[in-house]
């Protein structure tokens, strides 16, 4: 009786502590690596999302039909056409290093951006872009771009999605079905 009471008086061994101290540190790497990797991908979010938007809102206005804004003489009629927008001015006009920039209404008052109808209102970690090789034709393309440097280190991370017109699908405008990213975590 006395040796059962002595040894449920009896403390941890160090190697009991020594365990549970290994297991703690484990889990506690697990866990910083998992919040790193969450608040990376988050950060990144921004850029994925716009850049995708961006490429829809270049095929939403190239839908729109246009026409000829001169007067017609009667008995005449003018053909609706589809174009691309014109290349927009990157906005900000530095690419943010480590910081994020407040874009204002002005920022984005450029006639690629209106004919897009994209801007932002909240602050953003990338700059934005938006280029075609012309707007209408076959062959003719578009790239919708951001560029951020999320950590300063100048490096940059790219994010960017393509749309081509295709005269085989009746001059429609096609866009990538996926991003191409280059250092998304710079």
């Amino acid at each position: 009786m006395r040796r059962l009471a002595k040894q449920a008086k009896r403390g941890f061994t160090l190697v009991e502590l020594m365990i549970v101290v290994a297991i703690v540190g484990v889990l506690a790497a697990l866990a910083i690596y998992g919040v790193n990797k969450y608040v990376n991908n988050a950060k990144t979010t921004e850029a994925r999302t716009a850049v995708a938007r961006i490429a829809k809102d270049a095929t939403t206005a190239y839908q729109r039909p246009r026409a000829t804004g001169s007067v017609l003489d009667p008995g005449t009629s003018a053909a609706f056409s589809n174009q691309m927008c014109d290349d927009a001015t990157p906005t900000p006009a530095a690419v943010p290093a480590g910081a994020k920039y407040q874009s204002t209404a002005a920022d984005w008052n450029h006639a690629g951006w209106a004919c897009l109808r994209f801007s932002m209102s909240d602050p953003q970690q990338y700059q934005y872009d938006y280029q075609v090789s012309a707007t209408t034709g076959d062959g003719a393309t578009f790239n919708a771009i951001a560029k951020g440097d999320l950590d300063g280190d100048t490096k940059l991370s790219t994010f960017q999605m393509d749309g081509k017109i295709v005269a085989a699908q009746d001059n429609a405008l096609m866009i990538s079905p996926n991003l191409i990213e280059t250092d998304p975590l710079e």
